[in-house]
């Protein structure tokens, strides 16, 4: 059997996803100038007559939970934002009855 040269070599190639350090996320929060902003950034639909209301609630509950767990990345900085939308939206709903969560497109406890 004869043996064939190999001339391939490894090419390093950048990530696909670029990570951001914890500092990194933290100054692109603090930079929103808007809950607009941040939704669109995170990539998360929202209804802008329910920012409208409860815009206020909104921030207070995301700027909370960034406190309690300092992001270390977009990924865990997205899910605070839709923790937020996500509480507000569920605080709305009748608590003696047992209507669904329908007011985010992505929530997962439909």
């Amino acid at each position: 059997m004869t043996e064939l040269p190999c001339s391939l070599k490894l090419v390093e190639r950048p990530p696909l996803i670029e990570i951001m350090s914890q500092t990194e996320i933290q100054q692109t929060i603090a930079s929103f100038t808007s809950i607009e902003q941040a939704l669109e950034y995170f990539e998360i639909d929202f209804d802008s007559r329910f920012i409208n209301e409860y815009r206020t609630q909104l921030v207070k509950r995301f700027n909370g939970y960034l406190i309690i767990a300092k992001p270390d990345d977009w990924f865990s900085a997205r899910r605070a934002l839709k923790n937020a939308y996500c509480k507000v939206q569920r605080g709305r709903l009748d608590p003696h009855s047992r209507s669904a969560c329908r007011g985010c497109t992505s929530c997962q406890r439909r």
